[in-house]
């Protein structure tokens, strides 16, 4: 629709000819906050992995965890509206999505609680990545108390486009999403390279961003009850902002710092890699990633073993089963570079209709169709791995282990 509104003049999103501008504010919110939880989600199932691992127990309540998921999905689309509370949609309009954003930190709130309770009266190690949950507790909590107030329309309309709104984002989106990544590197770095993070580095990258986030971020909320807005390039010093203002100046030259100690324990490590080289399991974790070979043959699992339990190797640890061997041909589909020059094509023919560039935009679809059919008959797709070349690549990279 705006593709058209810019090429042939027809007018969804423009004020005259019966348009409406506020039309795509909807569409475009209406995409935009379910897809903060795409955002979000994945570092959920992240924090779900490293505290079960590294509190030794079952992560708690299960069940109900998925349950909060596909609420958190159904309910990301019931929200949009309350990114523009002030366009004036009507009391009843605004009480609709005022409540569905409150109900929505239900779900979430169950699995924030369902972390901590699989801490309680776990052995409890406090590794790199633990520590990114434990500062992502604190500061996503922070950030979903907050969010829940502006789910009230009648505060939203005080701080909408204030710096309150901003530091809110930021708790959600840096100290879940971010602290979710750093995680998960730090986890799962050692089953994708054979040797750790340097764990030393790593912790003072982790205080660095946390006390820099919370001294970069938390005035911003002062400053948005104040009347700070964002995107201001100047300021009246009489308004009492500057020292808040430093402070979170502070704090960004603090997250810098982290992002240096980050830098610096990933070029120490590589260069240490031999020293801090791991087996499959540093970790003694739980799932099934961790049971193949380390660093990860090309077919990932060799043989494929009936699971039965959550934890299945954890449950197998405990059995004191040995590994069984019998290794078969594995298939697999043969690498192609098709999707680079698909994802070309279809980027120049986005790039030439924004900019009007009519003779590149037929060029680069006739291109797109031609390398789309050429992907629909393509035949010879796939190979073969021999077991013999299996079981050689198994028992040098696994080694005794059972």
């Amino acid at each position: 629709m705006l593709t058209l509104d810019r090429t042939i003049g027809t007018h969804f999103f423009t004020s005259d000819m019966g348009g409406n501008p506020m039309m795509y504010v909807n569409l475009i919110w209406a995409w935009g906050h379910p897809e903060v939880y795409i955002l979000i989600l994945p570092a959920f199932g992240v924090f779900s992995e490293v505290v079960s691992t590294f509190s030794r127990k079952r992560l708690f309540g299960y069940t109900s965890m998925v349950i909060a998921i596909m609420a958190i999905t159904l309910l990301s689309f019931t929200v949009w509206l309350h990114h523009f509370f002030t366009m004036g949609a009507g009391a009843n309009v605004n009480a609709f999505f005022g409540i569905m954003t409150m109900i929505i930190a239900v779900p979430t709130g169950v699995k924030v609680f369902n972390w901590l309770f699989t801490m309680f009266r776990g052995r409890i190690s406090f590794k790199t990545p633990m520590l990114w949950f434990m500062g992502f507790i604190t500061t996503f909590t922070i950030g979903g108390v907050t969010g829940v107030l502006m789910a009230v329309p009648g505060i939203d309309f005080q701080v909408h486009n204030s710096l309150f709104l901003v530091a809110h984002f930021h708790n959600m989106i840096i100290g879940g999403v971010l602290f979710g990544a750093f995680a998960a590197l730090a986890y799962w770095w050692p089953k994708f390279t054979g040797f750790r993070l340097h764990e030393g580095l790593g912790i003072a990258a982790f205080w660095s961003w946390l006390v820099g986030f919370i001294l970069a971020f938390g005035p911003l909320y002062i400053l948005g009850l104040m009347g700070a807005v964002r995107r201001l390039d100047s300021y009246d010093a009489s308004l009492g902002w500057q020292g808040l203002f430093i402070v979170a100046g502070v704090g960004v030259a603090i997250i810098l710092l982290g992002v240096f100690f980050q830098v610096l324990q990933l070029a120490y490590s590589i260069w240490k890699r031999k020293e801090l080289a791991v087996g499959p399991d540093p970790w003694d974790a739980r799932t099934l990633e961790w049971a193949i070979s380390t660093p990860i043959a090309e077919y990932n699992f060799a043989t494929l073993d009936e699971v039965h339990e959550r934890d299945a190797f954890w449950a197998f640890k405990q059995s004191g089963k040995h590994r069984s061997a019998a290794y078969h041909d594995i298939t697999m589909p043969k690498n192609s570079g098709f999707g680079v020059l698909i994802a070309g094509a279809a980027f120049l023919v986005g790039f030439a209709v924004i900019w009007h560039v009519w003779w590149l935009a037929v060029i680069a679809f006739v291109v797109l169709i031609v390398l789309i059919i050429c992907v629909g008959m393509r035949e010879d797709i796939e190979r073969t791995i021999p077991a013999e070349r299996v079981a050689t690549i198994e028992n040098k990279l696994w080694g005794h282990r059972s």
